[in-house]
């Protein structure tokens, strides 16, 4: 691996230190403040609403200033401070508040960093085998952080996650530089390296050879939320990711409420994300083998699958396999989703489409089920699950209307490329 490819492997690792115990952790947290499941579920749901303006217009500046890396740690900074802020506070409207400032953050460094990655895909890197150290990190973060609750009590998850704050502010000036994707568009924009950019792209044939233009953002924005295959491909991923909605929310409180100890809870998240790295590792070869749309289409029939298991409260031993599936739910999707964008997106719109699909598919799709969640927890407990299931089956649904909508080409060309060949994996 080339030491851009390390850089982005590196912060990857360090943000999903604050994944690994602010999904598992920070709700118990709340609970240990003293917060009803419905305050629960508004904090948690609320900065996937406020993302849909916030997150697509920061990855927009960034695509017009090639500035990816300097945002990611701007933003890495007002990560650090809004976790310190909610150390000191235990009311529903200050925790509120700062918790949005704090997931806004975090949550819009993701898209911005995937753009870095891509960048790095379309010199010859594999996208999974840079992603997994992030699921690495997040498997010793979940498994270490449940012995830490166990031994310290919930309230030592806030300070968990101002670790893992601390951890990604100082990767993100590890990152490549900030004008590099900006730099290779101008490469290509006067015709140096041709020869050498051609071959670059071979992993992503399909990737349009004609650079970002200024400008250009606007325009992009509009054609991607009118394109009827591009909302497809939104509503298919966006379901899937949005049914873990139960699980990230209350699946640790429940856990809990049904008797297993932390320790217990953090193996579990782990077991999850393990198979992720198995994913990860071999995404090169899946990827080929089987195409973005059928790996959006395992995910829906997985998520199918383990949200309607997990309605009839399994025991542990259920538990495990069904967290194995986790892979294919998150792992499979969220890959799928990936390399879509790479190939049925142009170059010069990358980075608006991974915060299109940050916001719109597992941004608002996502906390609009966090907020149900909350009330549908209260009532029906565990049996919330069933609803979840019923999300991924319309995932489903749009995820073989996809297959059948899109050719495995660009959706459209900035300008005609004759070097573009159509994918052939769809």
């Amino acid at each position: 691996m080339t030491g851009y490819g390390i850089r982005v492997s590196v912060f990857f690792a360090a943000l999903f230190l604050i994944y690994g115990v602010h999904l598992p952790y920070l709700p118990l947290w709340l609970e240990w403040r003293g917060l009803t499941p419905a305050q629960i579920g508004i904090i948690t749901s609320a900065p996937f609403f406020l993302r849909l303006i916030a997150t697509p217009s920061l990855a927009s500046l960034a695509d017009r200033n090639a500035a990816h890396a300097r945002l990611i740690r701007l933003l890495a900074w007002l990560a650090l401070v809004s976790a310190l802020l909610l150390t000191g506070l235990s009311s529903f409207w200050p925790i509120l508040m700062a918790t949005l400032f704090f997931a806004i953050s975090v949550y819009t460094i993701m898209p911005l960093t995937e753009t870095i990655a891509m960048a790095g895909v379309r010199q010859g890197l594999d996208y999974g085998r840079m992603r997994l150290w992030g699921s690495l990190t997040f498997i010793a973060a979940s498994f270490l952080g449940g012995m830490a609750v166990d031994w310290a009590g919930r309230g030592i998850g806030i300070w968990l996650i101002v670790t893992g704050c601390l951890a990604t502010l100082g990767a993100a000036y590890l990152l490549p530089a900030p004008d590099g994707i900006g730099k290779r568009a101008e490469q290509n924009a006067t015709g140096a390296n041709a020869n050498a950019n051609a071959n670059a792209d071979i992993p992503e044939p399909s990737f349009s050879s004609q650079p970002p233009r200024r400008g250009i953002g606007r325009v992009i924005d509009v054609r991607l939320v009118r394109h009827r295959v591009f909302l497809i491909f939104l509503l298919a991923v966006g379901t899937v990711q949005a049914a873990h909605a139960m699980f990230y929310t209350f699946g640790a409180i429940h856990w809990r409420a049904s008797g297993l100890s932390p320790a217990w809870i953090g193996t579990l998240w782990a077991i999850g994300v393990m198979t992720e790295v198995s994913l990860f590792a071999g995404s090169g070869w899946v990827v080929a083998r089987f195409g973005p749309v059928r790996l959006l289409l395992a995910g829906a029939i997985a998520a199918v699958v383990r949200w309607s298991a997990m309605s009839l409260d399994p025991l542990l031993g259920w538990l495990i396999p069904l967290q194995v599936l986790h892979g294919l739910t998150y792992g499979a999707s969220h890959l799928g989703a990936i390399h879509f964008i790479a190939r049925a997106v142009p170059q010069s719109a990358g980075g608006t489409a991974q915060a299109l699909y940050a916001t719109l598919a597992s941004g608002v799709l996502q906390g609009t089920a966090m907020l149900l969640s909350g009330l549908i927890y209260t009532r029906y407990g565990g049996g919330a699950y069933l609803a979840m299931a019923l999300l991924a089956a319309i995932g489903l649904a749009a995820g073989l209307i996809l297959a059948h909508s899109w050719s495995g080409s660009l959706l459209w060309e900035d300008e005609p490329s004759a070097g573009a060949n159509p994918a052939t994996n769809r």
